[in-house]
């Protein structure tokens, strides 16, 4: 399912038009973005939740000429399902 594909069906669930729910839908993923992004977890009871973990930095290896070269440390952003998701899935 891609984006249009997922703003239709929540125009579908929630009775709104298409543009309305796009709009949502941009709402939503910009609440989340800024809310790990500062260091945040959002929780969606039953779905899962949005967080950002620290990775350190670390030495690596360029594969095509074996060269060492060094990592810097980065967040990335994880989710983590919840049992709700989880069972439905299953």
């Amino acid at each position: 399912m891609n984006k249009s594909e997922l703003i239709d069906r929540i125009a579908i669930s929630a009775d709104i038009s298409k543009a309305a729910a796009g709009r949502a839908l941009d709402a939503a993923i910009e609440a989340v973005k800024a809310t790990v992004k500062e260091g945040g977890e959002v929780s969606l009871v039953g779905f899962g939740t949005f967080y950002a973990v620290e990775r350190a930095a670390r030495a690596g290896r360029n594969p095509q000429t074996g060269a060492k070269l060094r990592i810097e440390a980065s967040r990335l952003p994880k989710f983590r399902a919840g049992k709700g998701f989880r069972d439905a899935v299953n």
